[in-house]
């Protein structure tokens, strides 16, 4: 087994600069680390997690938002799920959380330079693939075109309003929405994500479709795209499970043979079709 450092277990204090309210659910906060080496030595990839703590609170992974292209800061989407998310959506700038990681393995950047990018993303889901879309786009001459696909239960629980403003009148990208129910002023698409398929310019042998959401969306999604004839290492998608060390140790996430922790979260359908996961079984 790994040694592990003492770093892995000791959180380092971080401030939050800046909170963004994402929707009634979705807070998205813009952190540095309260120390400036630690803040000048810290590097992470998209697809990959912290573990945040508050001091009597609890300790839960959150994946990255941002891009470790745009320096300085770093941002966490967290949406309110349980004591520590609901105590964090008390917090305001200013105010300091534990941080120790990066964890987990990253999405495989050298496999998706070149290939057009499918992001099919559900709710908070949107998170984690928003720290690949703009990675990707401030590098264009490896990610030259995109698609995002992004659906919600209603209108008013659309997250990263700016992000998708600024997507969608992008020249590089295709971007489309839909959500479970209309509300009063919607005259958007109305069904499930997967239907967002047909809109979209999708050549499966040359696309790598990246997605996140709910379990139950996940798996209708990873089947969907397997049905419309995309390879299944062509699939990936980040896994959710119970955490509590993050670094493979307490053994709470496994997923079959594997940890979610260690091993993903990032999954290609080909990988999860070898384990006994529920998200891949017909």
């Amino acid at each position: 087994m790994q040694t592990k450092r003492t770093e892995d277990y000791l959180p380092k204090a971080a401030v939050i600069r800046k909170i963004t309210v994402e929707n009634s659910q979705i807070k998205t906060f813009e952190l540095a680390f309260a120390d400036e080496e630690s803040n000048r030595s810290f590097h992470y990839l998209p697809g990959q997690f912290m573990m945040v703590s508050v001091p009597h609170h609890g300790e839960a992974p959150i994946s990255f938002s941002s891009t470790p292209t745009r320096l300085g800061t770093i941002q966490l989407s967290v949406r309110r799920a349980g004591a520590l998310t609901a105590f964090m959506h008390t917090m305001e700038a200013g105010d300091q959380i534990g941080l120790r990681g990066p964890y987990g393995k990253p999405f495989p950047r050298a496999n998706l330079e070149g290939r057009h990018l499918l992001f099919i993303a559900g709710g908070i889901g949107l998170a984690p693939l928003r720290s690949v879309i703009n990675y990707c786009l401030d590098r264009e001459a490896a990610f030259p075109r995109l698609t995002i696909l992004y659906g919600s239960r209603l209108p008013s629980d659309i997250a990263f309003h700016t992000d998708l403003a600024a997507w969608r009148n992008h020249p590089r990208i295709s971007c489309f929405l839909t959500v479970d129910a209309a509300e009063p002023g919607w005259d958007g698409a109305v069904g499930l994500v997967t239907a967002l398929l047909d809109r979209a310019d999708i050549d499966p042998a040359a696309t790598t479709a990246l997605v996140c959401g709910p379990p139950m969306m996940i798996g209708a999604t990873l089947k969907e795209l397997s049905g419309r004839g995309f390879a299944d290492d062509n699939i990936l998608t980040t896994m959710e499970r119970h955490m509590k060390c993050g670094i493979g140790v307490c053994r709470h996430c496994h997923m079959d043979s594997k940890l979610v922790c260690v091993d993903g979260p990032v999954f290609s359908r080909a990988q999860l079709l070898q384990l006994d996961v529920a998200e891949v079984q017909s």
